[in-house]
């Protein structure tokens, strides 16, 4: 077994890294054309924003935190999940008090 061998990590490479930048790029000035030029309606508007935000965070997750790189378990993408359900569950829960207690009897 060489010296070598495990020295380095796995990283990505700089034509992942630029096209992850560019795409980045482009699904940052969508949504600010859409909201700068009113070009739809208020309900569509947000769609198109929210749809953008969770594009670029799976971007994010591919291009530049090597979420799918390695050869072990898998224990990075559970933790991602498990943070998921915590922060769906945290927020759902939040709104819906919030709604409930915004009604005025």
């Amino acid at each position: 077994m060489s010296a070598h061998g495990h020295e380095h990590e796995h990283t990505g490479s700089i034509k992942a890294y630029v096209t992850g930048f560019i795409l980045s790029i482009i699904l940052t000035i969508i949504p600010l054309v859409l909201v700068l030029n009113h070009m739809m309606a208020k309900s569509a508007l947000m769609f198109s924003i929210l749809l953008a935000a969770v594009l670029q965070f799976v971007l994010q997750l591919f291009f530049f935190m090597h979420i799918r790189d390695g050869e072990g378990p898998k224990y990075n993408v559970m933790a991602l999940i498990l943070g998921i359900i915590f922060v769906a569950t945290i927020v759902a829960g939040s709104v819906w008090i919030m709604s409930f207690n915004s009604q005025v009897h």
